[in-house]
């Protein structure tokens, strides 16, 4: 954790036995907080139905805890609720999802705070400019940054977002079950 800060981790794709097995296990054992993404991304295989999207993520909560034994209940859609692409394999998919998994102890989180390091920020001083103009003061800020091995610009920016944060007067906290959902406005 740098600088003592944790993060949560929405995992996506998961096989045991594999290093990511490993790198989950180190992430839990750190300390950080364990959200699920989904075994898949593929919108057109998981926006199908709602019973797919919920196979999508019980089947990554399932392989999660038979590998390091916990069962996140925590889980961020892709795309985010937002998304509009999934109204072309189901419509009305996303107003039913977002009704129905928390009703199943499953809560969801969107951001409202994106570094754009999945797009558009090709730098590190660009990911830093996009997290802390998107910041604001007496909210919760919930920042969307991903750790795959392409994303060094988010990994570079890291440290002086944190120093960021700590120089204006924000703290750091994990997403649990028991934080308020954050929500985008459902377009589907």
């Amino acid at each position: 954790a740098a600088k003592g800060i944790h993060a949560t981790f929405f995992i996506v794709g998961y096989e045991p036995g594999t290093v990511r097995e490993e790198l989950v296990q180190r992430i839990y054992d750190e300390g950080h907080s364990i959200g699920l993404h989904g075994q898949s991304h593929t919108y057109s295989k998981i926006y199908t139905s709602l019973e797919a999207l919920e196979d999508n993520f019980l089947s990554l909560q399932e392989c999660i805890y038979n590998s390091i034994g916990i069962r996140p209940t925590i889980i961020r859609f892709p795309g985010g609720s937002s998304n509009t692409v999934s109204k072309h394999y189901c419509q009305g998919i996303m107003s039913e999802a977002t009704t129905y998994f928390p009703s199943q102890g499953l809560n969801f989180y969107d951001w409202n705070v994106d570094s754009q390091d999945a797009g558009g920020a090709n730098t590190a001083a660009e990911v830093f400019e996009n997290v802390t103009t998107g910041l604001k003061p007496g909210r919760r800020n919930i920042i969307l940054m991903h750790d795959s091995a392409s994303k060094i610009h988010t990994l570079e920016a890291l440290e002086a977002i944190i120093d960021y944060g700590f120089e204006n007067g924000y703290t750091f906290k994990v997403i649990t079950p028991e934080t308020e959902i954050m929500v985008h406005k459902v377009a589907n």
